[in-house]
């Protein structure tokens, strides 16, 4: 840290400790502001105030609900400004000094439709403006405050997790095992090659794709088939009779690979190695430091979380009369719930015994990674539903993120294999893929955001604090090591 401010503002934090939060919250704000935000070298502070907090004990619940409301506080105030100055944008100091960085969020604003406010919070140079530009181009206050709202979480994790971990392990003496960074760099090389794949397949069947004509011209050819063909097709006029294919694709492919892996894992010695070597790795990296962080991960995929979601999601879409897509959430995750307990007791794989109050039900597959895949995969191809095809990956990719971390928190606190998580993760595309298929038979107008999905939205975030307030001591408790 090389700037004078840093150091400056670094020095005065740690000597006051009871201020750092503070300066955490002010930072966020700060940054978030139209304009402020390109003189403050935003990143930089956060990382360092997270890192002071993180030294200093601080509660990471605690941090990360200030930043995240310090960056929402921005926004909203930029919104409000460009608002007030809609139409005079660019003849009002200081915002007449920077017309180039306001024309390129309106030309980010305007590609990307109300989810600019959730991508550019994460792209530097157009994060200080795109609320200004927001509220400039007449967006909704409801639905920028919805989308700001469901952006700030994500980002405080992104942006203080780092540091605040960083500075627990400076006050603990961390040390990581050996190979750390290459299995971590093998672990990522292997995710993006997963992404790609699935990504690929999607795309490769999509209407305007040479696989998709060839399967339409073998299925017109006979008389069943072509009245299957035409009964799943989209009945909405904007998608041209768009049948499912990559849907029906994916959840195929995610039952068959769920089955092979169903039938090796009970039978295959190199796997139950191979399961054992990977909770080996995670134990040696488990630290006190990071606890905090992947219980909060994990809890945020518990079933009360999920459930609340999913009921909110349907008294939502079913006030607004959207009553197909309302059923077929509420089946979805039904169906990923019977699924998951039935198998769990059908199949009876023990779990690790390495946390003070495991789970009693059984380990394959793992229930939280189903149920957060199904219901994040299920929210991303609504909503990459209203986009064309050639854009629709950007949803799957940003949507389909938290599967990652909850994935890794179920391994890292030692209550599931890997084989758990992986079975999860197929449980859950599976029933998307099959989900998706079948609303494409009533997906007759666009979905969209109104006021009462906001509201919906807020109760859910108010639901799940207070939900990890209540249980946090016991969950702290619950995944303690043995000794």
């Amino acid at each position: 840290m090389n700037n004078p401010w840093i150091d400056q503002a670094t020095a005065w934090a740690a000597g006051h400790p009871d201020w750092i939060a503070l300066a955490l919250f002010a930072t966020a704000l700060l940054e978030s502001v139209a304009i402020a935000g390109v003189f403050i070298p935003g990143v930089a502070f956060l990382f360092a105030f997270a890192a002071l907090a993180g030294q200093a004990g601080l509660p990471l619940a605690e941090i990360l609900t200030l930043a995240a409301l310090g960056a929402a506080i921005g926004d909203i105030s930029s919104f409000t400004i460009g608002r007030v100055l809609s139409g005079r944008l660019l003849s009002v100091w200081p915002f007449s000094r920077y017309p180039g960085m306001i024309a390129k969020g309106e030309v980010f604003f305007a590609t990307h439709g109300g989810k600019s406010v959730i991508i550019g919070r994460f792209i530097g140079p157009i994060r200080p403006v795109l609320p200004l530009v927001a509220g400039a181009l007449h967006m909704p206050p409801t639905r920028f405050i919805g989308f700001s709202l469901l952006s700030v979480f994500p980002w405080a994790l992104l942006y203080i997790m780092p540091g605040y971990l960083v500075g627990s392990a400076l006050a603990e003496d961390l040390s990581l095992p050996r190979h750390f960074y290459p299995t971590l760099a093998t672990g990522a090389i292997l995710l993006a090659a997963a992404y790609y794949v699935v990504l690929g397949m999607r795309l490769g069947l999509a209407p305007e794709g040479q696989v998709y004509h060839w399967i339409e011209k073998r299925m017109a050819a006979y008389d069943r088939s072509h009245r299957f063909w035409r009964l799943f097709t989209n009945e909405r006029p904007a998608s041209q009779g768009e049948f499912p294919l990559a849907s029906i694709a994916l959840s195929l492919l995610s039952l068959a690979a769920f089955l092979v892996l169903l039938a090796l894992v009970t039978v295959s010695a190199e796997l139950e190695q191979w399961n054992q070597s990977v909770q080996a790795w995670f134990q040696m990296v488990r630290h006190p430091v990071m606890d905090p962080a992947m219980i909060l991960i994990t809890k945020l995929a518990d079933p009360p979380v999920l459930a609340a979601a999913t009921a909110l999601a349907i008294v939502a879409l079913g006030f607004r009369g959207y009553y197909a897509a309302a059923m077929h959430i509420a089946m979805a995750m039904l169906l990923t719930a019977v699924t998951v307990t039935a198998l769990k007791a059908g199949i009876g794989i023990e779990r690790p015994v390495l946390v003070a109050r495991p789970p009693s039900s059984g380990a394959f597959p793992s229930g939280h990674t189903a149920g957060i895949t199904t219901l994040v995969t299920l929210l991303a191809s609504f909503v990459a539903g209203e986009y064309r095809q050639h854009r629709r990956w950007q949803s799957y990719v940003l949507l389909s993120l938290p599967i990652i971390p909850v994935a890794l928190s179920r391994l890292y606190l030692g209550v599931h294999w890997l084989t758990d998580v992986m079975g999860g993760i197929l449980v859950g595309l599976a029933i998307t893929g099959a989900t998706r298929a079948s609303f494409s038979r009533f997906d007759r107008v666009p979905l969209s955001m109104d006021a009462l999905s906001w509201m919906a939205v807020v109760a859910w975030l108010a639901w799940t604090f207070g939900y990890l307030h209540l249980t946090w001591g016991a969950s702290v408790m619950r995944y303690t090591l043995l000794h």
